[in-house]
Protein backbone atom coordinates (compact mmCIF):
# COMPACT_ATOMS: atom_id res chain seq x y z
CA UNK A 1 0.00 0.00 0.00
CA UNK A 2 1.26 3.54 -1.04
CA UNK A 3 1.89 6.13 1.47
CA UNK A 4 -0.97 8.82 0.44
CA UNK A 5 0.35 12.54 0.91
CA UNK A 6 -1.68 14.38 2.83
CA UNK A 7 -3.02 17.44 0.61
CA UNK A 8 -3.29 19.95 3.14
CA UNK A 9 0.45 19.47 4.40
CA UNK A 10 3.32 21.95 2.93
CA UNK A 11 6.04 20.22 4.95
CA UNK A 12 8.10 17.88 3.10
CA UNK A 13 7.60 14.31 2.89
CA UNK A 14 10.07 11.82 2.72
CA UNK A 15 8.75 8.63 1.98
CA UNK A 16 10.43 6.64 -1.32
CA UNK A 17 7.47 6.24 -3.26
CA UNK A 18 3.90 7.47 -2.61
CA UNK A 19 0.43 8.32 -4.13
CA UNK A 20 -0.01 12.35 -4.20
CA UNK A 21 -4.18 13.14 -4.28
CA UNK A 22 -4.78 16.23 -6.93
CA UNK A 23 -7.58 18.75 -6.64
CA UNK A 24 -9.61 17.04 -9.09
CA UNK A 25 -9.50 13.86 -6.72
CA UNK A 26 -6.88 11.91 -9.35
CA UNK A 27 -3.78 10.23 -7.35
CA UNK A 28 -0.43 10.78 -9.05
CA UNK A 29 2.54 8.12 -7.89
CA UNK A 30 5.44 9.38 -7.34
CA UNK A 31 9.12 8.43 -5.97
CA UNK A 32 11.20 10.35 -4.02
CA UNK A 33 15.03 9.42 -3.73
CA UNK A 34 17.97 10.47 -1.92
CA UNK A 35 19.22 13.80 -0.60
CA UNK A 36 21.08 17.45 -1.81
CA UNK A 37 20.28 19.70 -4.00
CA UNK A 38 16.64 18.67 -5.93
CA UNK A 39 15.91 17.55 -9.13
CA UNK A 40 12.09 16.70 -10.33
CA UNK A 41 11.43 14.77 -13.47
CA UNK A 42 9.12 15.09 -15.73
CA UNK A 43 8.47 12.53 -18.88
CA UNK A 44 6.92 12.54 -22.02
CA UNK A 45 4.44 11.07 -23.94
CA UNK A 46 2.99 8.06 -22.39
CA UNK A 47 5.92 7.05 -19.92
CA UNK A 48 6.33 7.08 -16.11
CA UNK A 49 9.15 7.03 -14.06
CA UNK A 50 10.66 4.38 -14.78
CA UNK A 51 11.97 6.01 -17.93
CA UNK A 52 14.03 7.75 -15.74
CA UNK A 53 15.63 5.33 -13.92
CA UNK A 54 19.32 5.51 -15.26
CA UNK A 55 19.46 9.10 -14.87
CA UNK A 56 18.01 9.25 -10.96
CA UNK A 57 19.79 6.60 -9.85
CA UNK A 58 23.84 8.12 -11.06
CA UNK A 59 21.93 11.43 -9.75
CA UNK A 60 20.92 10.16 -6.26
CA UNK A 61 24.55 8.58 -5.96
CA UNK A 62 26.02 11.98 -6.80
CA UNK A 63 24.54 13.34 -4.34
CA UNK A 64 20.88 14.85 -5.46
CA UNK A 65 17.36 14.30 -4.24
CA UNK A 66 15.38 13.27 -6.94
CA UNK A 67 11.85 13.40 -7.39
CA UNK A 68 9.95 11.66 -10.43
CA UNK A 69 6.01 11.05 -10.72
CA UNK A 70 3.74 9.21 -13.06
CA UNK A 71 1.35 11.72 -15.06
CA UNK A 72 -2.28 10.78 -14.71
CA UNK A 73 -3.11 7.95 -16.85
CA UNK A 74 0.27 7.04 -16.98
CA UNK A 75 2.05 4.13 -14.91
CA UNK A 76 0.69 3.92 -11.41
CA UNK A 77 -1.41 7.24 -11.08
CA UNK A 78 -4.83 6.82 -11.80
CA UNK A 79 -6.32 6.02 -14.90
CA UNK A 80 -7.64 9.78 -15.40
CA UNK A 81 -11.17 10.35 -17.57
CA UNK A 82 -10.25 14.09 -17.63
CA UNK A 83 -7.29 16.41 -17.06
CA UNK A 84 -5.00 15.71 -20.05
CA UNK A 85 -4.90 19.02 -21.54
CA UNK A 86 -1.66 20.99 -20.77
CA UNK A 87 -2.85 23.38 -18.53
CA UNK A 88 -3.74 20.26 -15.93
CA UNK A 89 -0.65 18.82 -16.53
CA UNK A 90 1.12 22.12 -15.82
CA UNK A 91 -1.17 22.07 -12.56
CA UNK A 92 -0.09 18.60 -11.29
CA UNK A 93 3.40 19.17 -11.66
CA UNK A 94 3.12 22.20 -9.11
CA UNK A 95 1.00 19.60 -6.84
CA UNK A 96 3.87 17.42 -6.67
CA UNK A 97 6.37 20.56 -6.02
CA UNK A 98 3.56 21.79 -3.41
CA UNK A 99 2.33 18.58 -1.76
CA UNK A 100 5.76 17.40 -1.43
CA UNK A 101 7.18 21.22 -0.14
CA UNK A 102 10.11 21.30 -2.79
CA UNK A 103 12.19 24.60 -2.69
CA UNK A 104 15.50 25.50 -5.05
CA UNK A 105 14.32 22.81 -7.77
CA UNK A 106 15.46 22.10 -11.37
CA UNK A 107 13.34 20.85 -13.62
CA UNK A 108 13.86 18.21 -15.84
CA UNK A 109 11.76 17.62 -19.00
CA UNK A 110 11.90 15.02 -21.79
CA UNK A 111 9.74 15.68 -24.86
CA UNK A 112 6.25 16.57 -24.39
CA UNK A 113 7.14 17.20 -20.80
CA UNK A 114 9.35 20.47 -22.08
CA UNK A 115 5.97 22.32 -23.07
CA UNK A 116 4.35 21.31 -19.49
CA UNK A 117 7.27 22.92 -17.96
CA UNK A 118 6.81 26.21 -20.04
CA UNK A 119 3.34 26.05 -19.02
CA UNK A 120 4.09 25.37 -15.59
CA UNK A 121 6.20 28.35 -15.38
CA UNK A 122 3.56 30.88 -17.05
CA UNK A 123 0.65 29.84 -14.74
CA UNK A 124 2.53 29.24 -11.72
CA UNK A 125 5.99 31.33 -11.76
CA UNK A 126 9.47 30.22 -10.92
CA UNK A 127 9.31 31.33 -7.31
CA UNK A 128 10.29 27.29 -6.93
CA UNK A 129 12.66 26.85 -9.34
CA UNK A 130 16.44 27.58 -9.98
CA UNK A 131 16.23 25.64 -13.40
CA UNK A 132 15.32 23.77 -16.30
CA UNK A 133 16.70 21.22 -18.05
CA UNK A 134 14.64 20.32 -21.85
CA UNK A 135 15.88 16.71 -22.99
CA UNK A 136 14.95 16.61 -26.41
CA UNK A 137 11.66 18.61 -25.75
CA UNK A 138 9.13 19.71 -28.16
CA UNK A 139 8.92 22.84 -26.60
CA UNK A 140 7.84 25.79 -28.82
CA UNK A 141 5.59 23.10 -30.54
CA UNK A 142 6.00 20.93 -33.38
CA UNK A 143 2.77 21.95 -35.32
CA UNK A 144 2.28 25.70 -34.75
CA UNK A 145 0.50 25.60 -38.06
CA UNK A 146 -3.08 24.52 -36.47
CA UNK A 147 -4.14 23.32 -40.01
CA UNK A 148 -1.14 21.16 -39.85
CA UNK A 149 -2.37 18.77 -36.78
CA UNK A 150 -5.66 17.33 -38.03
CA UNK A 151 -4.04 14.41 -40.20
CA UNK A 152 -1.44 13.37 -37.30
CA UNK A 153 -3.85 13.18 -34.63
CA UNK A 154 -6.47 11.54 -36.79
CA UNK A 155 -4.21 8.78 -37.84
CA UNK A 156 -2.30 8.61 -34.34
CA UNK A 157 -5.94 7.72 -33.03
CA UNK A 158 -7.09 5.63 -35.61
CA UNK A 159 -3.73 3.29 -35.22
CA UNK A 160 -4.09 3.30 -31.31
CA UNK A 161 -7.96 2.07 -31.46
CA UNK A 162 -6.91 -0.81 -34.22
CA UNK A 163 -4.15 -2.34 -32.62
CA UNK A 164 -2.00 -0.18 -30.08
CA UNK A 165 1.02 -2.43 -29.40
CA UNK A 166 1.61 -2.04 -33.36
CA UNK A 167 1.58 1.32 -33.20
CA UNK A 168 4.07 2.13 -30.28
CA UNK A 169 6.49 -0.61 -31.37
CA UNK A 170 6.47 1.30 -34.75
CA UNK A 171 6.93 4.24 -32.89
CA UNK A 172 10.00 2.87 -31.40
CA UNK A 173 11.92 2.87 -34.52
CA UNK A 174 12.28 6.73 -35.06
CA UNK A 175 12.44 7.03 -31.06
CA UNK A 176 15.38 5.37 -31.17
CA UNK A 177 16.72 5.53 -34.87
CA UNK A 178 19.96 5.95 -35.81
CA UNK A 179 21.30 4.59 -32.66
CA UNK A 180 21.36 0.71 -32.72
CA UNK A 181 19.68 -0.39 -29.38
CA UNK A 182 19.06 -3.88 -28.35
CA UNK A 183 15.78 -5.65 -28.87
CA UNK A 184 15.92 -5.97 -24.67
CA UNK A 185 15.64 -2.00 -24.59
CA UNK A 186 12.97 -1.07 -26.96
CA UNK A 187 10.96 -4.44 -25.30
CA UNK A 188 10.91 -2.67 -22.20
CA UNK A 189 10.26 1.25 -23.26
CA UNK A 190 7.37 0.18 -25.29
CA UNK A 191 6.12 -2.01 -22.25
CA UNK A 192 6.58 1.30 -20.34
CA UNK A 193 4.18 3.00 -23.27
CA UNK A 194 1.32 -0.32 -22.57
CA UNK A 195 1.13 0.37 -19.15
CA UNK A 196 -0.40 3.80 -20.12
CA UNK A 197 -3.99 3.44 -20.57
CA UNK A 198 -5.43 3.58 -24.04
CA UNK A 199 -7.22 6.83 -22.90
CA UNK A 200 -4.55 8.60 -21.49
CA UNK A 201 -2.09 8.03 -24.68
CA UNK A 202 -5.22 8.96 -27.03
CA UNK A 203 -5.34 12.99 -24.70
CA UNK A 204 -1.71 13.25 -24.41
CA UNK A 205 -1.32 12.43 -28.48
CA UNK A 206 -4.17 15.39 -28.74
CA UNK A 207 -2.32 17.77 -26.02
CA UNK A 208 1.08 16.84 -27.91
CA UNK A 209 -0.24 17.42 -31.69
CA UNK A 210 -2.17 20.47 -30.16
CA UNK A 211 0.91 22.21 -28.50
CA UNK A 212 1.73 25.91 -28.84
CA UNK A 213 3.90 27.42 -25.91
CA UNK A 214 5.26 30.22 -27.92
CA UNK A 215 3.63 32.96 -24.96
CA UNK A 216 4.82 30.83 -22.34
CA UNK A 217 8.82 30.59 -23.53
CA UNK A 218 9.25 34.26 -21.70
CA UNK A 219 8.61 32.49 -18.08
CA UNK A 220 11.94 30.70 -18.29
CA UNK A 221 13.60 32.97 -16.60
CA UNK A 222 15.20 30.37 -14.71
CA UNK A 223 18.71 29.40 -16.32
CA UNK A 224 17.64 27.07 -18.80
CA UNK A 225 19.45 23.66 -20.14
CA UNK A 226 18.84 22.76 -23.57
CA UNK A 227 19.67 19.18 -24.70
CA UNK A 228 18.57 17.76 -28.23
CA UNK A 229 20.14 14.72 -30.64
CA UNK A 230 21.02 16.17 -34.20
CA UNK A 231 19.46 12.94 -35.56
CA UNK A 232 16.38 13.61 -33.57
CA UNK A 233 13.47 11.96 -36.11
CA UNK A 234 10.88 12.46 -33.46
CA UNK A 235 11.54 16.02 -32.75
CA UNK A 236 14.11 17.51 -35.15
CA UNK A 237 16.12 19.83 -34.05
CA UNK A 238 14.87 22.81 -36.17
CA UNK A 239 11.45 22.83 -34.97
CA UNK A 240 12.19 22.36 -31.27
CA UNK A 241 15.11 22.83 -29.57
CA UNK A 242 17.07 26.11 -31.99
CA UNK A 243 12.97 27.50 -31.27
CA UNK A 244 13.54 27.30 -27.59
CA UNK A 245 17.05 27.93 -27.53
CA UNK A 246 15.83 31.01 -29.60
CA UNK A 247 13.24 31.97 -27.28
CA UNK A 248 14.92 31.88 -24.30
CA UNK A 249 17.65 34.32 -23.54
CA UNK A 250 20.28 33.35 -21.81
CA UNK A 251 19.59 29.20 -22.45
CA UNK A 252 22.27 26.95 -23.36
CA UNK A 253 21.95 24.57 -26.42
CA UNK A 254 24.36 21.61 -26.36
CA UNK A 255 23.90 18.90 -29.31
CA UNK A 256 24.34 15.52 -29.36
CA UNK A 257 25.72 14.55 -32.55
CA UNK A 258 23.74 11.43 -33.85
CA UNK A 259 21.54 10.98 -30.93
CA UNK A 260 17.70 10.09 -31.13
CA UNK A 261 14.92 11.09 -29.33
CA UNK A 262 15.12 8.38 -26.84
CA UNK A 263 18.80 9.90 -25.69
CA UNK A 264 17.85 9.50 -22.04
CA UNK A 265 18.11 5.80 -22.82
CA UNK A 266 20.84 5.71 -25.49
CA UNK A 267 23.22 8.45 -23.71
CA UNK A 268 22.57 8.04 -20.18
CA UNK A 269 25.93 8.84 -19.12
CA UNK A 270 26.99 12.19 -21.01
CA UNK A 271 23.80 13.20 -19.83
CA UNK A 272 24.22 12.89 -16.63
CA UNK A 273 27.39 14.66 -16.95
CA UNK A 274 25.89 17.21 -17.93
CA UNK A 275 23.16 17.52 -15.47
CA UNK A 276 25.28 17.73 -12.33
CA UNK A 277 27.23 20.30 -13.35
CA UNK A 278 24.20 22.83 -14.11
CA UNK A 279 22.42 21.94 -11.18
CA UNK A 280 25.79 23.15 -9.16
CA UNK A 281 25.69 26.18 -11.40
CA UNK A 282 22.05 26.71 -11.34
CA UNK A 283 21.47 26.20 -7.20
Amino acid sequence: MYAIADPASRQTLRPSRGLIPTPDGEQLYYEDMGDGPTLVFVHGWAMNTEFWERQTADLVRQGHRCVAYDQRGCGRSSPAAAGHDLDSLADDLATVIERLGLERVTLVAHSMGACQVARYLSRHGAARVVGAILVAGTAPGLFPDPASRTEPLAAQVTAMMADRPAFVAAMAEPFFAPEPVSPHLVAWGTGLVLRTTLHAAIEHSRTNINADVRADMAAFTCPTLIVHGSADQSCPLERSAKLAHAMIPGSELVVYEGASHGLPLTRSERLVADIAPFVRRAG
